[in-house]
Formats: C-alpha cells, structure tokens, sequence
C-alpha cells in the first residue's frame, strides 16, 4: 500500500530518525517498500484504453473507528520515491518450464503431506520451537518468545478446534466470504480462519469453563465487528444477567442486539467473567473493535482436487501459518488521532518510507493494537518462521486501508448460513454459498468482475474471463446469475488450472525468494507495471465507495 500507509506503524519520532527500511531493532530490508503489495503495481489502463478497477477492493473511506480514508489511491499511483520500481520481481518470472516438469502425481504426493503434524497427532513447530534452531531465536535467550501453534485443525460440529484428548482449545472456525481479488482458490491458494478470545470470555462469572459463555461473548464481538444482529441458540438471559435482545426485559434471547451508542445512554455487555472485567475497567467493549488479548490464526494452503469429483479442497500441507493477537487498546480518538498523523506524515514527508518495530521472533506490530507472526516453508517444505522482512509483507493489508476492521477482514465477511456460520471449511466448501449482496443490491463479486473485468488485481486467469466476459469484454448475465447463488463458479479453479498454480508455487518454495513476491502465476504477468511515476493517474476517475 503506498505511501498513505503508515503512520498508522508508527510513531512520528521513530519515523523521523530511522534509515529507511530499517526496523527499530536494525533489520535491513532487501525491498525497503515490502509492505506494498504487488497488486498495487497493477496496470489499470490496458492496451486498448479500457480501465480496470480493483483497488477499491482495499482502498475505501473506512468504517468508523477505522479513520483512514484513502479512497483517492484508486486514482494515482502515489508511492514513494523508492518505491516506484517494482520490486516483485517473480511477478515476471517464466516459470513454464519448470511447472511443465513437475508431474502431477508428485504435486499430488506432495500437497498432500502433512507438513503441520507429527505422524503421532502432535504439532510438530510446536516441539521444534521447545529447543529453537539457530536463526530463529532472534534475542538469542535460548528460548522461543513468539507464537507457539497451538490449533490442531480437527473440529467438532460447533466449529471448535479439538486437543488429541477431544477438549476444546479456544479456536474456534468460522466461515467467510473470500475478498474479492487474488485471494481464492481460483488464484493458487486455499485457506481457512480461526479465532479465539481471552480465557475469561470462555468462562462463568465463578471463573469455570462455560462454553455457552463463550459462544454468546462471541456473537457479541460478531455483532460489533459487522454491525448486525446476530442470531443464537435461545438463552435464558438470567442466567448471566444480561439482556443480549435489548427488548427491555429478561427472558429468553434468540438475537444479540448491536445497539452501542454509549453517548446517547446504550451499551453492550459481554457475559461471564467477561462481564465483570468489563464492569472494572478491564475488558473494553466498543463497536468495530475486538477485545484486548483476541487472537486470529490463519492457515494458507495449496489447492488439492477430489479425484473422484474434481472438487476443491484444502490440502493437509500448509503453505503458511498466520497469526495475529491483539496486545494493545486504541480508542476511537486514538485511532482518529493516528489516521490525522499520517495524513499529515504524507504531506510533509512523501517519500519517506516507514520503518517497523519487531522481529522475526515476535513478529511485527501494526501500530495499531496487532501484533503479526508468520511461519512459511522452507525448501524442503517444514515450516519455518518468516524472515522479518516476509513479515512486513503482511503489514500491507493489516493496518493502514480503510477495507479492514479493525485491522482483519475475514470475520466483517463472516457468513450466517449453515451453521450459524461456525464451521471449517473442511466441514463445508465454498460451493453453493451465496455471493453476498451490498446496500447497493449488487453481489459482491459481480461488483468486483464489472467494475475489474476479471477476477484478480493481475488479470491473469484465463479461465474467469471467458467464463464470464464476452468477446467484446462485456459481462455475460448468465453466468453472473450463477454466481449469484454459487460463489464456487467463480472461485473455483479447474483440476488442471489447481495442479499447475500449486507448482508454480513450489518453485518459489524451492528458490526460497519471497521476498521478490509469493504470487503463483502460470506466465510472466503482463498486466502489472515494472516501473510507475509518482502520482501517475490510474485512469480510474470516480472511486467506488
């Protein structure tokens, strides 16, 4: 994300003083702009004069509390000086040669080995980081101060992450609209979404375990987050005291209420233990925030087939585990105050790049309450943790747009049906799920596919555009009619297109060069630029949202 990006990682001191690129514990950066990603880089003005618009995907006036707007970098390319050459050199890597010679048996072989389990059911960074390798114990304390993993993706009918003893973990599954773009199936990647709130959200106002607590504090933070009721189980609110309904009574609740508007008298509550660290100061509730101490892990996969039926599924090898906790409360003047700042920043100072606190143990705060860690493969395919410079590759998206909440976009996009939308995705596919539809009436993704005419920032899917474009570039109505109760038409890569996207990204994995771009494309990219001028025009001249 250009140079609007920052302020928000923070600190104008810091910002001030540092080298560019450099941490503040003296990292250097290969690619001192890594947090911007390659779609940024993408040619919106193609060869016939046509203008393609993804960037509204990421760059919108943001919902409050997220204060920034950045809706005008759909217009410019406005980057920093040192930024206006792309540095995602893989993106115009040929790769052809190389995907030609991977068989599909060994893609197969390969993405179907386990590469997070111990054949024993444990996890195996988890052992490993008992006793930290040499690299990876960046304060070399002998100790592993990081994120130990800790989810062991089996799930019970409620979407809860079960231990080798059946217990529940905390994590809990959940189900997701994909963003718009390259995220999805259709583009090289699977991928699934956990979350997990404090011990006291899981527990009685006694302090015991008390799983139904937990799943109403945690349809209390789905309704803050996307601003909705949300529907539960019938609860008997006097059990906890509360009234979830906000009907005036205590009775029997089937919805929590989102009715938080503390300057005119109405609050929410969370239930439980929660509660009453709520009541003491302790536990801050506010709408479009998470509690202090949430935490989010994300797993990143290859694109495995059912050889029976060709379907689209999750492979058992993880591409990347992602993590992130919430370790800091900014309030909505907080927040506000640091949009201003980078505002302000990026006037004063264009072309100055950010500099980023953290390590490649601890991983990397937002500047915004989040602390990012991430561990990908290594050559020989374990997982290792990201290098701090592949970690400030996620800082892109995870903190200065005005697309997330909070800083996360997943759970904003989280689904109500089936399950109440607890579940994972091993449990239930994308097939047959709904392309959700906006104040607008428009289905989200045919949004995307009429305002982009394709279906990722790179336009680089030969499948999608013929599918759902006429010869002239027109969208064909039929096929978005399709879309519109089936998402996995779009999202869902053929047998032949999954096979080749997981070899072009073993390649990657065997060159070990994140950081020149993690992108699996089956031929150089022609749609991106190598070079741009700073505030170039998109060609794109009214902003969507």
């Amino acid at each position: 994300m250009p140079r609007r990006m920052i302020l928000a990682l923070l600190g104008t001191t810091a910002l001030a003083s540092a080298a560019a690129g450099a941490s503040r514990l003296g990292e250097p950066l290969e690619n001192p702009s890594a947090f911007i990603p390659p779609q940024c880089y993408t040619r919106t003005l193609d060869v016939s004069g046509s203008v393609h618009n993804p960037c509204f995907t990421c760059h919108v006036k943001g919902r409050s509390p997220n204060a920034i707007n950045d809706r005008d970098l759909q217009l410019s390319y406005a980057f920093p000086a040192p930024a206006l050459v792309n540095p995602w050199s893989n993106l115009f890597e040929d790769r052809s040669e190389r995907i030609a010679a991977i068989s599909d048996d060994e893609i197969l072989a390969y993405i179907r080995t386990d590469n997070y389990h111990a054949p024993d059911g444990t996890i195996r960074l988890a052992a490993t980081l008992k006793d930290p390798p040499p690299g990876w114990d960046a304060d070399d304390d002998g100790a592993w101060s990081g994120y130990v993993p800790d989810v062991h993706f089996r799930f019970d009918a409620e979407g809860y992450d079960l231990d080798p003893a059946g217990g529940r973990t905390g994590w809990r599954a959940f189900a997701y609209t994909p963003l718009p773009g390259s995220f999805s199936p259709a583009s090289g990647s699977t991928d699934d979404v956990l979350i997990r709130l404090p011990e006291a959200y899981r527990q009685d106002a006694g302090g015991n375990p008390d799983w139904r607590a937990y799943a109403i504090n945690l349809a209390i933070v789905e309704a803050l987050i996307r601003r909705l009721d949300i529907p539960i189980d019938p609860v008997d609110e006097a059990r906890y005291g509360v009234d979830l309904d906000k009907d005036g009574t205590i009775g029997t609740a089937t919805r929590v209420a989102f009715d938080w508007a503390p300057l005119k008298g109405r609050d929410m509550s969370y239930v439980g233990r929660a509660a009453a660290l709520q009541a003491a100061g302790k536990a801050p509730l506010a709408a479009g925030l998470y509690p202090l101490g949430t935490e989010f892990v994300h797993s990143v996969r290859y694109v495995d087939v059912d050889d029976a039926d060709g379907g689209i599924r999750l492979s058992p090898r993880l591409k990347e585990l992602r993590y992130m906790a919430k370790t800091a409360w900014q309030t909505y003047a907080d927040l506000e105050e640091g949009a201003l700042a980078e505002v302000k920043e990026d006037h004063d100072y264009p072309d100055r790049l950010p500099i980023f606190d953290g390590n490649a143990e601890t991983g990397l705060a937002n500047g915004v309450g989040w602390r990012l860690q991430s561990f990908i493969e290594d050559r020989e395919g374990a997982l290792r943790p990201q290098s701090f410079e592949e970690t400030v590759f996620c800082a892109g998206c995870h903190g200065g747009i005005g697309a997330t909440d909070d800083s996360t976009f997943a759970f904003s996009r989280k689904i109500d049906t089936p399950d109440g939308g607890w579940f994972h995705w091993s449990q239930h596919g994308l097939a047959g799920i709904p392309d959700p539809v906006g104040a607008d009436g428009l289905g989200d993704y045919a949004r995307y596919l009429v305002a982009n005419g394709a279906g990722d920032e790179f336009r680089a899917n030969d499948e999608v555009i013929p599918a759902f474009f006429d010869a002239d570039g027109k969208p064909d109505p039929a096929a978005l009619e399709r879309l519109r109760t089936d998402v996995a038409t779009l999202l869902h890569p053929s047998r032949r297109r999954a096979l080749d996207l997981d070899k072009a990204y073993r390649t990657i994995v065997l060159d070990q060069d994140f950081v020149d771009g993690r992108a699996a494309l089956l031929a150089p990219a022609d749609n991106v630029r190598e070079s741009v001028e700073q505030d170039e025009p998109t060609g794109i001249e009214d902003p969507l949202f």
